[in-house]
Parts: structure tokens; C-alpha cells; sequence
């Protein structure tokens, strides 16, 4: 991996590199998804069951794009026993933490007369998109779904590309009926997301999707995001490893390149205050890719993203942290629960040397959908709250707003908006 210095340079170039990763910057391909949204919104089933063909090479019918009773079972007669076991403790880890976020619906009255409150509320339809590609991801279908259950959403719907031979990965369909999944539908990529946003003969329209897919997919999202809810524009995967002299360098190696073997475009990056370490942290990744199966994803990512940034103390490597703002973010320091309470920005932090990023991609229970591309500088992993409605609540009594509406008035009246006073006035009418 480069070895560089920290400075404000190479900082702002580093940021700048990583940007060009967002799916913002990719829009010599919105031509090609508004065109698919318009086709699904156009022709419905028709549509899909062509760019499935298309795409997938699949070729679907109305009879056949919803999975069956019958291909659950099968799925779970393919996948082992252990792998079952270790899905349905990680659903009940990621349960068991989601049920902490939930809150209750308020009121408060007040003795003059004014009762405020929000009702809390689930969203009625909740989409899931779950990728195919180069890797199938059971673990996505668990941390998108149970958040879902969780806050009380009552039909839950998941689209998933098929295969030519019009299968799904039975890991996929395993984990979906642990989680709860009402329905799946075979379909992939923007016609999916599309699918879901309008509705077509066969696949519901849902109230929100979420779920990361490739750039075809973000970039569906981002058209669909106001005809319905979504959860973000999901970059590609990235980590920064944040360590000092004490971290293992064989541990920090191992950590980087399980967030490099994603694909071409994630991003591995360590800030440390030691050279030495820095050093021979390259030298483990070296020994490391030369024998792991995704060789040549990671050599391309690191290429292009890998980087090992040399700080000149730990403030310096803090501050650069929180401008970087990582999906993951590994603190491998001496103590690293006091450096974690200077880290502002990040999507998910793991503290010691026995909390890899791995752990909460799978098995912790915080979600492992997080905020990409510098965005956990203002947005959250997704939770309980994405899946609830706040509605406000507010009553006042004739004596109530009888000590106020001059005021009321006085601000419409202020805004050139007469009929928002005369709306209080009348009530007050001789």
C-alpha cells in the first residue's frame, strides 16, 4: 500500500479522490435509469420482465416472478444447518438491538388549557432491495428487514435478481423468511427500484425502499426519492483504521482488506502516528492478498483507494478522521474508548483489537447499512425511526388560544398571509 505523510495537501486530495466515488458523480448513467424508471412506470410488468431478460438473462412471466412456499423450502434444504443456526443468532442479536431504538407515542397537556403531542406510526409497505452480482449478501436481507419488523411495519416486500436458471441464492431466500419477509420478487437493478416506487401489475408500490445495490440501483433511488421514502444514496464500501504504535499490524492488514475485497472502488484507509507501523502493515497486506480469492478486486481497490496515512500525533490523526467521516471506523490504540469520544464523525465505530469490522457486518446487531462517502456527517445507520411516521398532535382550548391569537395574528399579518388571520379572528368575533 502508498505510505504517506499527513498533511493538509495530501488530505484534501485524498478527500477528493474519494468523493469521485459517489454516485452523484456518475451522470453519464442517469440517462439510462430515468429511461428504464419511465419504461416500469410506462408498461409495468412488461418492462421488468425485459430488462430482467435484458440483464439477467432470465426470462419471467407474471406466474413465475414471485418466489414460492415451494422454493423457500427448497432454499432451505440447500443451505447447512450451521449456516441457519448462525443467520437465526445474528437475527435475534440484531433484534434485540433495534428494539432498544424504539420509542412511544406523547401527549402533554398543560393545566391552561393546550394538550401537545406526536403519534408515532409504522410505514405500511416497506420495500427491501437486495443485490446479486459478484456476491450474494443474506446478512443485507437480516439488517434491512428486522429494523422493519421491529418498528411494526406490517407488509414487507424484497425484489432480488434471479438467475438465468430463474433461481434466487437460497442464503438470500433462507434469511428473508427468518427475517419476515411477506413477499420476494425476482427482479433486479433500476427496474427493480422502480418497480417498487410506482407499482406494477405484479409487485406492490411500497412506502420506502432500502437496501444497497450497485450504481444502477443508487442512482434508480435517487430519481424514485419523493414519489417514495428511501434510505440514502449508498456509496461503495470504505474503512479507516485508526491505530498507534500499540495496534497489531497483522490485525490492521486483515481489517483493511476485508473492506477492499468489495470491489474495484472501496476504499481501505489507516491513519497511525507510527512509521514502523505503517511499514509493516504494508508489508502484511502484500502477504495477504497474494493468497485471497478476490485477489484482483483488491489490488484494483487498493490501487486506486488504499491508502496509509503517517500522522505526526494523534491529534492530527483524529481530526483527519472526522473529515474523512468513514462508513467504518476501527480505533487500535492504546486506549481507544477516550479516542472515541472525539470522533464526531463516523458511520459505525469498533473499539480494540478484537472488534473487527467483519463482526458488525454480521453478527453484533447494529446495522450494518451506514452512511457512505462522507456522509455520517449528517446521517445515521439505519434504524427503527426509518420505518416509523412522527405525526404532530395539537389541541387548544378556546381559553387557550384566546391568551395567544393577537400574536398569531401578528406574525400572518407580518407575512402578508390574511387568510391565516382571519382564520384566528374569527373565533374572537364580538
Amino acid at each position: 500500500m502508498r505510505i504517506i505523510e499527513l498533511n493538509e495537501q495530501n488530505k484534501n486530495n485524498l478527500l477528493e479522490n474519494l468523493l469521485k466515488r459517489s454516485p452523484n458523480s456518475y451522470g453519464e448513467f442517469e440517462e439510462t435509469v430515468n429511461e428504464i424508471i419511465r419504461q416500469v412506470r410506462a408498461r409495468g410488468d412488461e418492462a421488468v420482465f425485459e430488462y430482467t431478460l435484458k440483464f439477467d438473462k432470465c426470462k419471467l412471466s407474471a406466474d413465475s416472478i414471485k418466489v414460492t412456499k415451494e422454493e423457500i423450502r427448497e432454499a432451505y434444504e440447500a443451505v447447512s444447518p450451521e449456516f441457519l443456526e448462525a443467520m437465526k443468532k445474528s437475527a435475534a442479536n440484531i433484534t434485540r438491538f433495534h428494539e432498544k431504538q424504539l420509542h412511544n407515542s406523547w401527549i402533554l397537556p398543560e393545566d391552561n388549557g393546550t394538550i401537545l403531542g406526536q403519534k408515532l406510526t409504522p410505514i405500511e409497505v416497506s420495500g427491501v432491495y437486495v443485490p446479486g452480482g459478484k456476491a450474494a449478501y443474506p446478512s443485507s436481507v437480516l439488517m434491512n428487514v428486522l429494523p422493519a419488523k421491529v418498528a411494526g411495519v406490517s407488509r414487507i416486500v424484497m425484489t432480488t435478481p434471479p438467475g438465468p436458471d430463474g433461481k434466487v441464492n437460497p442464503g438470500i431466500l433462507a434469511a428473508a423468511d427468518i427475517a419476515g419477509v411477506h413477499e420476494i420478487y425476482k427482479a433486479g437493478g433500476a427496474q427493480a427500484i422502480a418497480a417498487m416506487a410506482f407499482g406494477t401489475e405484479s409487485i406492490p408500490r411500497v412506502d420506502k425502499i432500502t437496501g444497497p445495490g450497485n450504481i444502477f440501483v443508487a442512482l434508480a433511488k435517487k430519481a424514485c426519492f419523493g414519489y417514495v421514502s428511501i434510505d440514502s444514496i449508498a456509496g461503495p464500501s470504505e474503512i479507516l483504521v485508526l491505530a498507534d504504535e500499540s495496534a497489531n499490524p497483522r490485525y490492521v492488514a486483515a481489517d483493511l482488506l476485508s473492506q477492499a475485497e468489495h470491489d474495484e472502488m472501496a476504499s481501505a484507509i489507516l491513519i497511525t502516528t507510527s512509521r514502523a507501523l505503517a511499514d509493516k502493515v504494508s508489508e502484511e497486506v502484500d502477504g495477504f492478498t497474494a493468497r485471497l480469492s478476490r485477489r484482483p478486486i483488491i489490488e484494483k481497490s487498493l490501487e486506486n483507494y488504499g491508502y496509509i496515512l503517517v500522522a505526526e500525533n494523534m491529534e492530527e490523526a483524529i481530526h483527519a478522521a472526522n473529515e474523512i467521516a468513514s462508513e467504518h471506523l476501527e480505533i487500535l490504540t492504546e486506549n481507544p474508548f477516550e479516542i472515541m469520544t472525539r470522533i464526531k464523525n463516523a458511520g459505525a465505530i469498533f473499539l480494540g483489537e478484537y472488534s473487527s469490522e467483519p463482526l458488525g457486518d454480521y453478527f453484533a446487531g447494529p446495522n450494518h447499512i451506514l452512511p457512505t462517502n462522507g456522509t455520517a456527517r449528517f446521517f445515521s445507520p439505519l434504524n427503527v425511526d426509518d420505518f416509523l411516521k412522527k405525526t404532530s398532535i395539537i389541541s387548544y382550548s378556546r381559553d387557550a388560544l384566546s391568551k395567544v391569537h393577537k400574536d398569531i395574528e401578528l406574525f400572518a399579518e407580518k407575512e402578508g398571509l390574511t387568510a391565516h388571520a382571519n382564520s384566528i379572528k374569527v373565533r374572537f368575533e364580538a
